[in-house]
């Protein structure tokens, strides 16, 4: 940290340079045109869409799993516009299951192949339903949600074990909902997502974050605790925390649970090890969740032809340093309300992301998040702070 700042001349102070921190530092320092701090703990920006070029093959790699931009919001895509252009990605999932590979999430491929039959998709509701059966009751957990839709043998397939080894709770202890956020298609349809703008950041989301923090009023703390300088602060700033809610206070109410990400990164001396972006390992004797394999997601680049780089990722519990998921249950969502309601009552403190919210948020919603926030409380609070 640079000792030579005046950490209490700042009105605006931002916890956390991912996306939320860092699209609110650029419209407060290029709308309001005021001077900004960002605080960051770790030693990069960027948060966890942080990526950087695997110093042995020049590999564009994230660090922490595969991130893919994609959004239907125009306004969002506008914005980050600004900033960077991306390539034409288009993400698709395999599944890797009892020595075979899957489309993912289902599809009619996944369902013929499975069952070794030749569905047409006006055909698919008729033989799932002699596959799923009739359930007795409304669906009430994970387990009963994805049973209730594809029955036993695709539930144990492609989700008990992986859901376990994700979240290290069993099925039916999680609520349906995280189920239903995943589709179900009775076509031949690939792509993993459908929104109409899609891709990576052709010169990498590091570069994106550059730019986002490019402007000569923010001014940018890397590997800083806010909590070790908090008391160092002008007293009537602005202050926008994109942390976990419960650190902030403390853990004064209890701990929110977590789980966290683990990558073990690989050199292997071929072109191409597994041929896509990303393949799902749902069995229960192997450890990891996913392989990661990021040359696929720029084919525009020119990567070496005699290595590639994968990354193998592990779900683990969170222990308070690197959380990334949130997980629902309704014990965390009682905490969660408690500490919002400790939230509100504090003045200048915008609390947020999806750590400040306990919410999983796609980078775009996100983004939209950080723009609502400024527009809808930020600007206001300062055009008044300006006629008082």
């Amino acid at each position: 940290m640079n000792r030579n700042i005046d950490l209490d001349s700042f009105p605006y102070v931002i916890v956390g340079s991912g996306l939320l921190g860092s699209v609110l530092a650029e419209q407060i320092a290029s709308q309001l045109d005021r001077q900004v701090l960002v605080i960051e703990k770790r030693e990069h920006i960027g948060g966890n869409c942080y990526s950087e070029e695997d110093g042995e093959t020049g590999i564009e790699c994230h660090r922490y799993g595969t991130h893919i931009f994609h959004t239907a919001n125009e306004k969002v895509w506008n914005y980050i516009n600004r900033f960077t252009t991306f390539n034409t990605y288009r993400h698709q999932v395999l599944t890797s299951c009892k020595g075979r590979m899957y489309q993912f999430p289902i599809n009619l491929e996944t369902i013929n192949t499975f069952y070794n039959v030749n569905l047409r998709p006006y055909e698919v509701d008729a033989f799932m339903a002699r596959v799923r059966g009739s359930a007795e009751r409304p669906p009430a957990n994970f387990e009963e949600q994805a049973i209730a839709l594809l029955g036993p043998d695709l539930y144990e397939a492609f989700f008990k074990y992986y859901t376990f080894k994700q979240w290290q709770l069993d099925p039916r202890d999680l609520p349906a909902s995280i189920f239903n956020r995943l589709p179900f298609r009775k076509n031949y349809n690939e792509n993993y997502f459908f929104d109409q703008w899609q891709g990576i950041p052709q010169k990498g989301y590091t570069h994106l974050f550059n730019r986002l923090l490019s402007h000569k009023n923010i001014t940018l703390l890397l590997d800083t605790d806010y909590f070790d300088i908090r008391h160092r602060l002008a007293r009537n700033c602005t202050l926008i925390y994109s942390g976990p809610i419960d650190r902030f206070f403390d853990y004064s109410l209890g701990r929110l649970s977590w789980r966290t990400l683990r990558f073990e990164k690989e050199v292997i001396p071929m072109e191409d090890y597994q041929g896509n972006a990303v393949i799902n390992f749902p069995e229960s004797d192997i450890p990891y969740t996913r392989i990661h394999e990021p040359r696929h997601l720029h084919l525009e680049r020119d990567y070496p032809t005699d290595k590639t780089v994968i990354l193998r990722e592990y779900s683990l519990p969170d222990n308070g340093d690197a959380p990334f998921y949130p997980i629902p249950s309704e014990a965390n969502h009682r905490l969660l309300t408690q500490y919002r309601a400790l939230a509100e009552k504090l003045p200048r403190t915008y609390i947020g992301g999806r750590l400040g919210d306990y919410k999983y948020y796609d980078m775009d919603q996100t983004i939209h998040r950080a723009l609502e926030l400024f527009e809808q409380s930020i600007l206001p609070a300062s055009n008044a702070d300006q006629h008082a």
